[in-house]
């Protein structure tokens, strides 16, 4: 989910509908102000969360966002900290 402020997201087995692992940008309020810094740290905690927990792919979906800006650093940054999809 992307708001104008802030960026969450998470990893769920479909199966089971149940949430494996997740991050959000209001987890921390941090005194960053760029929303690009933002996306890019929590991608770093949910591939982080999600290495700990044995999961390396998984299928991106992006919803009704637009594959650019936040949405592409956010999947590049997912790809560099490990996860496939």
């Amino acid at each position: 989910f992307r708001s104008s402020k802030n960026i969450s997201a998470q990893i769920i087995d479909d199966k089971t509908n149940k949430t494996l692992v997740a991050a959000s940008s209001m987890a921390k309020k941090e005194k960053t102000t760029k929303k690009k810094d933002l996306s890019l740290k929590v991608a770093e905690i949910l591939a982080n969360k999600a290495l700990e927990k044995k999961i390396t792919k998984v299928y991106f979906d992006r919803g009704s966002y637009k594959y650019h800006g936040r949405i592409k650093l956010f999947a590049d940054a997912l790809r560099k900290g490990g996860l496939i999809f």
